[in-house]
C-alpha cells in the first residue's frame, strides 16, 4: 500500500468519519493526513479521526475548501492514508507558542529519527507545516525552521471557510488554535516539490521605501503612498485599485520566478498584504495567467522527470480558489489531479522556502 484517498460530504462528524474509515477498508496505514471544513466541530473531528485509526499517526487542519483526487469540494472531509510502502517513518509535534517557538519539537524529531536536525539529509527527509491561518506568524515559524535544519518544510495556513474567526490544527487526537503542527517524514519513495503560481511579471517594478512588516503594511512604494503608486502602475484610480488585487498582485522575483505577495486592503493610503514585505524589497507587478494550463504542464514535467506520481499533497491558496470559482473552473482544476491520488485544501497562505500567497505548493511522492 502506498497512498489511498477518501472523502465524505456527510454533515454529521460521526457519519463523515465512519465514511472515511469505510473507504479505506482493511488497509493498515501508518499515517493519515486529513483536511476538514470548519463545519465540523474541531475537538470532535480530531478525537474521532484518531480513534478510528489508532495504529496510525493522524493530523490535519481546518480549511477554506478541500481537494481530493479529481475533485474540488466544500463542506467536506478529505483524507489520505499512507502505508509503509510510501512512508518509512513519521513524527508529529505541535508548536503552541508561535511568538517564541522553542526547539522542543525538533529535539523530538532528533530523538525519534536518531540524528541531529542540522545533519539530516534533505533528500531523505521532508517536513510538513500546518499553521493557524489567522496568526500572521508564518514568516517567523518558517524562518525558525530554516535556522534549525536544511530539511525542506512545505505546507499551508489553516482556513475557516472565509469566516475569519478561528482556524484549527489537529494532532494527537486534539485540536489547537494559535499553533502550528509540524511533521517530519522519511518517505520510502523519491519525492519532489512543485510550486505553481500562474502569474507573469509585467515591466513595472516597485521599491518598498516604507513598510511595517510586522503588520504586513506597505506605506510607500517609490516614496509615494503605496495605494497611489499601485493605482498609477495600472492606470486606474485609487478607488478602483482593490478590484485588481486578484489579477495583479506583486511578486519578489528569484531566478525569473515570482514569489507572490497578495494585497489584502487599502487603508489610509497604505496597502496591507497577506504576507510580510520588508523595506528595500523590489517587487514586480504581476498579471494572472492560466491556472489550469500551468498546473497541467507542471505536473507533466514532474512526471517526465521523476516518473509516475503516487501521491500529491496540494496546498492551494484560497485566492486561487476564488479565481477558479469566478471563472467556473473548479471542476477542471480538480480534474487536473484525477490521474494521481491527491489530497489538499484551500489555504490562507502557503509555505515553501518562505511564506507565499496565490500559489499552490505541493509535495509529490513517486
Amino acid at each position: 500500500m502506498k497512498a489511498l484517498t477518501a472523502f465524505s460530504v456527510k454533515n454529521d462528524v460521526n457519519d463523515a468519519v465512519a465514511d472515511i474509515k469505510a473507504q479505506f477498508g482493511d488497509s493498515e496505514p501508518v499515517m493519515v493526513l486529513y483536511f476538514a471544513s470548519s463545519l465540523f466541530p474541531p475537538d470532535q473531528i480530531a478525537a474521532k479521526m484518531e480513534g478510528v485509526f489508532p495504529a496510525a499517526v493522524t493530523f490535519g487542519c481546518s480549511t477554506a475548501g478541500e481537494i481530493v483526487t479529481g475533485r474540488m469540494l466544500t463542506n467536506s472531509i478529505v483524507a489520505m492514508a499512507f502505508g509503509r510502502d510510501s512512508i518509512k517513518g513519521v513524527k508529529v509535534e505541535v508548536i503552541t507558542d508561535l511568538d517564541s517557538p522553542s526547539y522542543d519539537a525538533f529535539s523530538s524529531f532528533e530523538s525519534h529519527f536518531g540524528e541531529p536536525m542540522e545533519d539530516m539529509d534533505p533528500g531523505r527527509y521532508v517536513g510538513l507545516l500546518l499553521i493557524d491561518g489567522l496568526s500572521q506568524k508564518e514568516e517567523l515559524i518558517v524562518d525558525r525552521i530554516g535556522d534549525f535544519t536544511n530539511v525542506n518544510f512545505i505546507g499551508g495556513s489553516a482556513g475557516d471557510d472565509l469566516k475569519f474567526t478561528a482556524t484549527h490544527l489537529y494532532a494527537n487526537g486534539k485540536s489547537y488554535c494559535g499553533a502550528a503542527v509540524v511533521a517530519l517524514l522519511e518517505p520510502a519513495v523519491p519525492f519532489s516539490f512543485l510550486k505553481t503560481q500562474s502569474f507573469t511579471p509585467l515591466p513595472h517594478t516597485f521599491t518598498v521605501t516604507r513598510a511595517n512588516d510586522a503588520r504586513r503594511e506597505v506605506v510607500e512604494f517609490d516614496h509615494k503612498p503605496a495605494a497611489v503608486a499601485y493605482a498609477e502602475a495600472l492606470s486606474v484610480s485609487v478607488e478602483e485599485a482593490a478590484a485588481y488585487f486578484l489579477s495583479n498582485p506583486v511578486g519578489l522575483m528569484f531566478d525569473g520566478e515570482p514569489f507572490v505577495r497578495s494585497p489584502q486592503r487599502i487603508e489610509d493610503g497604505s496597502i496591507y498584504f497577506y504576507c510580510a514585505i520588508k523595506e528595500g524589497m523590489e517587487l514586480s507587478l504581476l498579471q494572472s495567467s492560466n491556472i489550469i494550463a500551468d498546473t497541467r504542464r507542471a505536473l507533466a514535467e514532474a512526471a517526465a522527470e521523476h516518473g509516475e506520481i503516487s501521491a500529491i499533497i496540494n496546498f492551494n491558496c484560497i485566492l486561487r480558489t476564488l479565481e477558479l470559482q469566478q471563472k467556473g473552473l473548479t471542476g477542471q482544476y480538480g480534474n487536473t489531479f484525477a490521474g494521481s491520488p491527491t489530497i489538499g485544501f484551500s489555504t490562507y497562505g502557503e509555505q515553501f522556502i518562505g511564506h507565499l500567497n496565490q500559489t499552490a505548493t505541493m509535495l509529490l511522492l513517486y
